[in-house]
């Protein structure tokens, strides 16, 4: 399952209500959504973004 990109430009940090940044991996799949202002990554589980604080990724690598 894949995400419309209508959708994705829909969606926004639920934190900063910035924009998000899609991220594929190397086969095209879009993987996560990145969050440049709060440098949150949202993941995409299942053609599902979790946009969960609790469930992101820190893209500083920091705890």
């Amino acid at each position: 399952m894949t995400l419309d990109h209508r959708l994705i430009d829909l969606l926004v940090c639920p934190l900063c209500k910035g924009p998000l940044q899609p991220q594929r991996d190397e086969n095209a799949l879009l993987v996560e959504l990145q969050c440049p202002a709060d440098r949150l990554g949202f993941p995409i589980r299942d053609g599902i973004p979790i946009m969960l604080e609790s469930e992101a990724r820190n893209l500083d690598g920091a705890g």
